[in-house]
């Protein structure tokens, strides 16, 4: 355990930002895999989970969760999926 103030500070700092982006990623790859799975099965949602998907995906990106090239491939990924889900 550290001794020093300024390092028991930063330790609360990294474990609220820890918890704050677990929380986030989680929830974008909650939304991808229900995309995922709505594309699989040709459901009508599909279009709509695949926005919610995507709109997780760049908040992500956004808070700094993820890189955002690493949101557009994510992305990029997807919309493959959805493509090749429709022919």
């Amino acid at each position: 355990m550290a001794n020093i103030k300024s390092q028991i500070k930063r330790n609360r700092q990294t474990q609220k930002r820890h918890e704050r982006n677990k929380a986030v990623r989680s929830e974008m790859r909650t939304r991808t895999k229900r995309a995922i799975v709505a594309l699989n099965e040709g459901a009508e949602e599909s279009p709509e989970a695949l926005r919610l998907a995507v709109k997780r995906i760049d908040k992500a990106a956004a808070k700094g969760v993820i890189h955002r090239n690493q949101a557009a491939n994510r992305k990029a990924r997807l919309m493959k999926r959805a493509v090749q889900s429709t022919d």
